[in-house]
């Protein structure tokens, strides 16, 4: 883990450090708009009564005004009234949800499986649930150790000038990867591991608190900072808004817990049952 290219704002807080990582699994993409509506309709459906109305539109449904809130001078008004509700954007990454809301999905998600397997006589599967910021960052590089970025070169477009992710090229200049905002999920190629915008688009919550002690400190097998006190969390992996800076697998960001933005979703992970082994067997 750590930085791979220079710590331009000098703040040492992701220095070079060798971890293990147990199997896990996480998902192509992240959290779409649809799969989300998903699961609010069940909430309303099933929920409705025991958590309350105003709980379910005010922590769990997405923010939608901060497509206005999150920028000054900015005509979000369009983005407010269809980005989450509108079919045309059912494979756009959904944003405005906290990491509250995230984790909530996590655990929803799981139980709907579940049940699912429940009904067909099939063993439950594992806990959905948030990436640690290690796991995140071991999917991202995709198996290409000191990976500036998880297609693997230093450079932002392939050999024929496309661009490789959804960010901000230059000042002004949200448009030339092809997208003004975010892009449906899977618009660019993944990585080696076939994950799906592990740079750009939207950036991802992890489970982890954020530290900036946290590399010498947290342990080298299964890292994680699970810091119920420290409201700030550990966000990855850069949006459409940020420069090439914030899309590097080793930059290292944070957001408080119960702060919704445009630029934040998420994906989910799961860990893999059984030790699993590197050994080949003859």
């Amino acid at each position: 883990m750590g930085q791979t290219d220079q710590d331009i704002s000098a703040s040492m807080v992701n220095m070079n450090k060798q971890v293990t990582i147990a199997g896990f699994y996480m998902d192509e993409t992240e959290i779409t708009n649809n799969k989300y509506r998903q699961f609010i309709e069940a909430i309303k459906q099933d929920s409705l009564d025991v958590l309350g109305e105003e709980y379910v539109m005010t922590e769990l449904y997405p923010d939608t005004t901060v497509w206005v809130r999150d920028f000054t001078y900015h005509m979000g008004d369009p983005l407010l009234e269809y980005y989450y509700t509108h079919p045309a954007f059912d494979d756009y990454p959904v944003v405005g949800v906290d990491w509250f809301a995230a984790k909530y999905f996590c655990n929803w998600r799981t139980k709907y499986r579940n049940a699912t397997r429940e009904e067909r006589g099939d063993a439950a599967d594992p806990n959905f649930r948030l990436p640690s910021e290690a796991e995140w960052e071991y999917a991202a590089r995709g198996g290409r150790e000191g990976a500036t970025y998880p297609w693997g070169g230093p450079y932002l477009r392939n050999t024929k000038g496309c661009m490789l992710a959804n960010f901000k090229p230059g000042r002004g200049d949200y448009v030339s990867d092809g997208y003004a905002y975010t892009s449906e999920v899977g618009s660019f190629f993944p990585n080696d591991f076939g994950l799906y915008d592990m740079a750009g688009n939207v950036a991802e919550w992890c489970d982890d608190a954020y530290m900036e002690a946290s590399v010498p400190v947290v342990w080298d097998l299964n890292p994680t900072n699970p810091d119920d006190n420290e409201p700030r969390k550990v966000v990855r992996g850069g949006s459409w808004k940020d420069i090439a800076y914030f899309l590097e697998t080793g930059t290292r960001n944070f957001e408080y817990q119960d702060s919704a933005r445009s630029y934040i979703g998420f994906r989910c992970s799961m860990i893999q049952i059984g030790m699993g082994t590197n050994r080949k067997l003859n």
